[in-house]
């Protein structure tokens, strides 16, 4: 199960590409008192520098992961999100926007 969600968000990842421009797995650093702190954030998509899409493969989607998401929107300053999770029977089912 887990590398046929794997192949399925490498696909998405290919499809996404040919229609915008991101770089996928984007470091986000984290300043505090003016100090850059290395704490391993990793977003998965940042589509055009507008949207977050944070991928999962989850038996369902739990309030850490909606953290998660809102986490990366603060700290990016980027106000829209997306949480897909690929374990799930319908898309409706496993998509979840934010908006700061």
């Amino acid at each position: 199960m887990r590398s046929a969600c794997a192949s399925n968000s490498t696909g998405l990842k290919s499809v996404i590409r040919k229609k915008c421009v991101f770089p996928s797995y984007t470091n986000l650093p984290v300043v505090y008192k003016s100090v850059q702190l290395d704490c391993g954030y990793r977003l998965d998509i940042v589509v055009e520098e507008r949207v977050i899409v944070e991928l999962k493969a989850v038996e369902r989607l739990m309030p850490i992961h909606e953290a998660q998401i809102l986490t990366y929107l603060k700290l990016s300053q980027i106000k829209t999100g997306l949480l897909m999770n690929f374990n799930s029977v319908t898309l409706k089912e496993g998509l979840r926007r934010f908006v700061l």
